[in-house]
């Protein structure tokens, strides 16, 4: 993305990072796969757990490009390259993560264990890590004057909240004839709107809306398309034309512009430029997330039960790459923006990811994560919701 200040609070960088809001597909019956026919997304589901293999994969390397980004960050303005990878990176690994949310939420209907799931696994670590984050940048960050807010999402925690106002919209959304451009409408509209405030990040926030409308509206047979032989080998020009238009536009494109956290007027920009810019990364970005999905693996790796503890890997990796830039390591070791630097911390972000998608950490993460909190819930809420 762009240059920002670290620690900045109004636009940190986008992260896909969920609090593994996306439910999971359940098979209802089974399915004989061929290498050349187009599954659907019940058919590669795990029989061991119902889940699907293939958007679990997608979570995961979802969740790598966003920690990879991350560590670019700090050490890309003095390479191109790095500028234009980031860039491409950026126009889609958000709206890719944001798209399957979306799909997965199609259900949400404000049923009584809908609103249990959606304040135990969103709410809750919104909560936990706002305060997590907040506190660690008054330690970790020499700032004993920062405050702990709710309403000002602090790096990546805006996702989170983000999340939570989508999904409680899904109901409006799923009563319109044609939800989609009247999101587009929206995110234009806030473009072009400096007033809108820091408040839970509602500039970020309605800019991305329509990609989460997007998944609302997709079916199952749109992703069987997707998994296409055809689509995958479409993918390859696609992806190096995108690669070429970055590496032109890094040294003088705005990466504020993928961020979307401030309207055109607030990065000095014609005000007509944001609706352009709105349209203009949509299309970007459905375009380069279909090309990333054609080829994630539909098949079990030995990264796909990661794509269960992506929230983990959301939240966590933040910590360790905001303590090294607060700790002044890449003013301190400027080798690291070279390119073997660039490519240690390419690794280490990989690594680091990875292993907080473990199901160990994802266990020890649960309290804050997946909490049950029985105790907080009337019964009728608890026992007759699933019922329903």
């Amino acid at each position: 993305m762009f240059h920002a200040p670290h620690g900045f609070t109004r636009a940190q960088r986008p992260q896909a990072r969920e609090p593994d809001p996306v439910p999971t597909t359940r098979p209802k019956a089974a399915t004989t796969i061929t290498r050349d026919t187009p599954t659907t997304v019940a058919a590669v589901a795990s029989k061991s757990t119902g889940r699907d293999a293939w958007f679990d994969n997608a979570k995961y390397l979802a969740i790598v490009l966003v920690a990879i980004g991350h560590a670019w960050e700090p050490v890309m303005d003095g390479s191109q390259t790095t500028r234009a990878l980031y860039l491409l990176v950026y126009t889609f690994h958000m709206p890719a993560f944001i798209i399957v949310s979306g799909y997965f939420s199609r259900s949400y209907s404000g049923r009584p264990h809908q609103i249990r799931r959606l304040l135990t696994g969103i709410a809750l670590p919104y909560v936990v890590f706002e305060v997590v984050y907040s506190l660690f940048r008054r330690w970790a960050g020499d700032e004993p004057g920062h405050p702990i807010s709710l309403l000002d999402p602090f790096y990546l925690t805006w996702f989170l909240a983000a999340l939570f106002i989508w999904r409680l919209t899904t109901p409006i959304w799923r009563q319109l004839r044609h939800p989609l451009p009247v999101a587009l409408g929206i995110a234009a509209l806030a473009s072009v709107t400096p007033g809108i405030g820091a408040d839970l990040n509602l500039q970020r926030v309605l800019q991305f809306l329509p990609y989460f409308v997007l998944g609302l509206v997709l079916k199952p047979e749109h992703f069987q398309l997707i998994r296409r032989r055809e689509v995958r080998l479409l993918s390859l020009p696609l992806f190096a034309g995108a690669g070429l238009l970055a590496y032109w536009a890094a040294p003088r494109f705005n990466f504020s512009w993928v961020y979307r956290s401030f309207s055109a007027q607030e990065i000095e920009a014609p005000w007509w430029s944001g609706v352009v810019m709105t349209f203009t990364l949509f299309a970007f970005a459905v375009l380069l997330t279909v090309g990333f999905l054609a080829w994630v693996p539909r098949r079990r790796t030995w990264f796909t039960v990661l794509g269960v503890g992506t929230i983990c890997g959301y939240l966590l990796h933040g910590l360790p790459l905001k303590a090294a830039e607060w700790a002044g390591v890449f003013e301190t070791h400027t080798w690291l923006s070279d390119p073997p630097g660039r490519f240690l911390l390419t690794a280490l972000a990989v690594l680091m990811v990875t292993l907080f998608c473990t199901p160990p950490v994802r266990r020890a993460m649960r309290w804050a994560t997946e909490p049950e909190l029985r105790w907080a819930f009337r019964r009728d809420a608890q026992e007759l919701g699933p019922r329903r």
